[in-house]
């Protein structure tokens, strides 16, 4: 990067953070601190629930996944517009007749504070991992751009953040995200219209969406079922749709985006903003990665888009096999460029004979470059076995610091760190929030104040902020980070949503029958995921961990607790009114 680079990126976080700084002012309590008093715009609240879904994860991994795979990863959203209607006419207003800081004090109320601290735990060490990764990945850039140690620059960034939602809490998450998410769509369009223009310099874009179509590249929907595919029409729609009701439903760093609004009806536009918007924000974001998929086709990529891999092999005596094998990859690219342009030709001409025989050519040149690839990962393990060989998360990173204008780089670096800092720093709100709420204010109730609930949840965003440092130190052996993010949260999301359907429509099932469902869902849901014979796609155990609560809590009810004594939270007096009126 060159001095004007530096200056876009280092004017714009300065701009970013000094802002946050001076929305601190009136952070005097705890529900100023964690709920921004309750006074939040619905616009705010969309843009609030985007930002921190849309990390920075986002925008580095998710071009490379359509680079290498297509556009089939868009079908993980499908069942969210689905999601949020239901959210919006159910789940949305308890929380605010409630009055709770966090979704799971509304489990204490129905249930026991057991199943309370069971759901936030889960949500606790999921979400803190999750947070670890969002770290993870502006460590990535800065480390290939400068060359810097991967483990000092993911310190050093986990720090800047920490601090950053220390001293800004729930009010400078709200207000940084929204200038966060602009930077973030001007970068977005730029690339976009770079990676555009790139591709309809050499022929017009029909015809290179043609070349893509029969590359595999624009396979949006996949309508064969099968359990061990990640990213189908039915694994999205009903495994996507439960993952989405989890995710924006009880956890509680989305929960907390929208008890932020001054009304019902305030959180309800915000989410449903979010439903429509984020579908054709996702499309935009891997279409890009398309677009790069074609440019490279006529412009012969690297063997490396991680450049110190390349770094790594030479520094370990392997120059020599490394050279074979970039001249044989320079050969295959050369050839597919040339079966590419025949491609082109023949779909000018009509010729379906020739397309079909062109086809199989280019398929086949496209997989005996996808085999070098392989046998130079091969060798980049064999030099450092520790390297991380996943070049999805660098493809994007790599067409940004080459074709990309002087400015633009230092404008693009800053929107996959705004998109870091806005999702982490709302992550590790919440994080503080559920820990200070739902663990530490309960047994503590009589000794604390308001200010020392402040103070500890301060303390708490440190140790969470740690916590993410440390599994981020980590997070390059996790694949493909855009997917790793959601298969993390599929591990805990089904059950904590079986927990939740099962206290708001099965009033008759009890506190002892839903921990027993709750503790077998989980349990089955992390067989099948640390039992690879099991194939089975991540989205499915979103409905592993939620149908079995349901179902095993309601048979455990009527037949082994039925005749029980067990007394439920909502049988003392005051909670039972209070519930009593959220039903009417």
């Amino acid at each position: 990067m060159g001095y004007i680079d530096w200056a876009v990126l280092v004017l714009s976080q300065l701009v970013i953070i000094i802002y946050g700084v001076w929305k601190n002012k009136g952070n005097e309590n705890l529900k100023s601190y964690l709920l921004n008093n309750r006074n939040t715009k619905w616009f705010t609240v969309g843009i609030s629930i985007m930002a921190t879904q849309a990390s920075a994860i986002t925008f580095l991994s998710a071009p490379g996944l359509a680079y290498t795979e297509g556009m089939q990863f868009i079908q993980l959203y499908l069942g969210l517009p689905i999601a949020v209607v239901i959210l919006c006419l159910t789940i949305v207003p308890i929380y605010h007749k409630l009055g709770v800081y966090t979704a799971y004090e509304f489990l204490e109320k129905r249930f026991n504070a057991s199943i309370r601290t069971l759901a936030a735990f889960l949500f606790l060490t999921q979400r803190g991992v999750a947070a670890g990764l969002t770290i993870f990945a502006p460590s990535l850039i800065l480390s290939s751009i400068l060359g810097w140690n991967i483990y000092f620059t993911t310190i050093g960034i986990g720090i800047v953040v920490i601090i950053y939602t220390v001293i800004g809490g729930a009010k400078a998450v709200n207000r940084t995200q929204r200038i966060q998410l602009g930077i973030i769509w001007v970068g977005i369009l730029i690339t976009g219209y770079v990676a555009y223009d790139k591709v309809t310099f050499e022929m017009p874009l029909d015809s290179a969406l043609h070349v893509a179509g029969k590359m595999g590249k624009l396979n949006v929907l996949n309508f064969n079922f099968d359990w061990n595919e990640n990213y189908n029409i039915w694994s999205g729609t009903i495994g996507g749709l439960f993952l989405m009701l989890s995710y924006f439903g009880t956890d509680q760093s989305q929960v907390q985006r929208y008890l932020m609004a001054r009304s019902v009806g305030q959180s309800r536009l915000g989410l449903l903003f979010n439903g429509m918007a984020k579908i054709p924000m996702q499309f935009i974001i891997l279409f890009i990665g398309v677009l790069i998929y074609i440019f490279y086709i006529f412009h012969s990529p690297p063997l490396f888009f991680n450049a110190g891999n390349q770094q790594t092999v030479i520094e370990n005596g392997f120059a020599q096999e490394l050279e074979v094998l970039e001249s044989q990859f320079n050969t295959q690219n050369e050839n597919r460029r040339k079966e590419a342009l025949n491609l082109v030709d023949a779909l000018d001409a009509g010729d379906q004979n020739q397309v079909v025989l062109i086809q199989d050519k280019l398929n086949l040149a496209d997989k005996e470059i996808t085999q070098t690839r392989n046998l130079a990962n091969d060798l980049v393990k064999k030099a450092n076995p520790e390297s991380d060989i996943n070049e999805s998360n660098y493809v994007f990173l790599y067409f940004i610091l080459e074709f990309l204008p002087i400015g633009f780089i230092g404008l693009l670096i800053s929107v996959v760190i705004s998109a870091s800092m806005s999702s982490t720093s709302a992550v590790l709100s919440a994080l503080a929030s559920t820990t200070v709420i739902d663990i530490y204010k309960k047994p503590v109730a009589d000794k604390e104040n308001d200010k020392q609930y402040l103070l500890m949840s301060k303390w708490f965003t440190v140790i969470w902020g740690v916590y993410a440092i440390l599994f981020a130190l980590f997070a390059n052996r996790l694949g493909t980070l855009v997917e790793a993010i959601n298969v993390i949260g599929s591990l805990v999301y089904g059950t904590i949503l079986g927990i939740f359907l099962v206290a708001f429509f099965l009033k008759s099932v009890q506190a002892k029958a839903t921990m027993t469902a709750a503790l077998v869902a989980e349990l089955a849901v992390l067989i099948c995921y640390f039992h690879p014979e099991i194939e089975i796609s991540y989205l499915w155990y979103n409905l592993i961990g939620c149908i079995p609560v349901i179902l095993i809590a309601y048979i455990l009810q009527k037949t082994v607790f039925n005749s029980s004594r067990e007394v439920s939270v909502d049988s003392v007096p005051e909670n039972k009114e209070k519930l009593q009126s959220i039903e009417d």
